[in-house]
């Protein structure tokens, strides 16, 4: 079974940098797809960036974080990562890092099957 823990979260001041990992255990062949999604009370969860393969795969971001966030993953260590640059306060929430083993640019959550606990943001002076 396929686990999901993500670490990295915590304060920082607006303009600050946090980098945020997601350590990926279990059966991890057949998923192709990885993705990091947040979410605010009474919001729903909205996509933030996806990348596919374990290889130097495709790289996507939504918009409101292209240029200032970085997906990855490293094969060696099973660990999927999110550097945050130039956080906004905006940019605050519960950050949750999610598989599956669908290929393509998946930005809803429902094309997700496995999902971490998440870890929260804030950005604040």
């Amino acid at each position: 079974q396929l686990q999901l823990v993500e670490s990295g979260g915590g304060l920082v001041q607006p303009g600050g940098s946090l980098r945020l990992s997601c350590a990926v255990s279990g059966r991890t062949a057949d998923r192709d797809t990885m993705a990091w999604f947040r979410q605010v009370p009474g919001k729903e969860r909205g996509w933030v960036a996806s990348i596919l393969g374990w290889l130097g795969g495709s790289v996507s971001y939504a918009d409101a974080v292209e240029g200032r966030f970085t997906i990855s993953r490293d094969a060696d260590k099973s660990t999927l990562y999110l550097q945050m640059d130039s956080l906004k306060p905006e940019d605050t929430a519960v950050y949750y890092c999610a598989a599956t083993s669908r290929v393509g640019r998946i930005t809803s959550p429902d094309g997700y099957d496995t999902w971490g606990q998440g870890t929260q943001v804030t950005v604040s002076s």
